[in-house]
């Protein structure tokens, strides 16, 4: 099924964006599975290069708060990284629309890998070096001065927004300021990429890192929340083997960690919640019935 969010273009439309972004003509191309925001593309230049074009949803699409702006996001968290992580380098970028070398690989989707996974947890372990200025989303999105405020931003854009889409949600009040001390150990605003689920992450041929992708949902925050989508719908901290954990050098937690894994996954889940009716997904499919029994079992973990 197509997301709303994802344009639906053409050959023509795609050698029209590499002409404006790059000045050379197209020999061919085709559109890229796998994503449910955008539509992607890999583009074989005239000159024999291969790039991808990444193009935004439609001006009239109803996305969530902090989904304003990805295009540009995705050029921004690609350029501070690149020291840190394979990633692909930004050849154009347009209103709408970006341009970017083609990193060559499978998804991990496509087959486990442990050497990649162990490397991407190295990979994000230096991104985390990086420091931001403030806690939460770039621009005019949800963030704060520390991260317990940033948090409840994010958390309650989110709730704001599935009041919007009258998506059900189990009750959340309080849930921020009964954690507020945990979250407030956490001093330093860390780059998070927060998407690492396996679509995003590239394996070579030999089986290492080949590169990591979608980086458009980028903000500063607290590491751990990037220990949540490696191992989706699950609880990294009850595999103390995973090779992302022995790559990052994570674990083992405390109980500090321990409840602030538990309340990254209650934002994953209230996102996915909450993004379910614009991409298209009914509030009756059962996607969500599985997300809302994981958010209820991580609110019960947390009481």
């Amino acid at each position: 099924m197509r997301s709303p969010t994802q344009p639906v273009l053409d050959a023509g439309d795609v050698a029209g964006i590499v002409l404006d972004g790059l000045g050379v003509a197209v020999s061919g191309g085709e559109e890229l599975g796998g994503g449910g925001f955008a539509s992607v593309w890999r583009v074989t230049l005239a000159d024999g290069r291969d790039v991808v074009v990444k193009v935004g949803p439609p001006r009239w699409a109803r996305l969530l708060t902090y989904e304003a702006g990805l295009i540009a996001a995705e050029a921004e968290y690609f350029t501070l990284v690149r020291e840190k992580a394979p990633v692909p380098e930004v050849l154009a970028l347009g209103d709408n629309w970006i341009i970017t070398s083609f990193l060559p690989g499978r998804p991990l989707t496509a087959g486990d890998a442990p050497a990649a996974r162990r490397q991407l947890g190295a990979a994000v372990a230096r991104i985390h070096t990086l420091t931001g200025p403030r806690f939460g989303y770039t621009g005019d999105r949800p963030s704060g001065p520390d991260w317990p405020s940033a948090f409840h931003a994010m958390i309650e854009a989110l709730r704001a927004d599935a009041a919007v889409w009258q998506v059900p949600l189990p009750p959340l009040d309080g849930l921020v300021a009964r954690h507020h001390a945990v979250l407030a150990s956490v001093t330093r605003p860390a780059l998070l990429h927060f998407d690492l689920w396996d679509g995003n992450v590239l394996v070579a041929a030999d089986g290492s890192l080949g590169g990591v992708v979608d980086g458009e949902r980028y903000l500063y925050g607290d590491p751990l929340l990037d220990l949540v989508s490696p191992a989706l719908f699950r609880r990294i901290e009850d595999e103390p083997g995973h090779p992302f954990l022995a790559g990052y050098r994570a674990g083992p937690f405390d109980g500090s960690a321990l409840t602030r894994l538990a309340l990254y996954r209650v934002h994953l889940y209230v996102l996915m919640l909450a993004e379910g009716p614009s991409r298209g997904i009914a509030l009756t499919d059962g996607r969500q019935q599985h997300v809302t029994a994981l958010l209820e079992a991580e609110l019960a973990t947390l009481t």
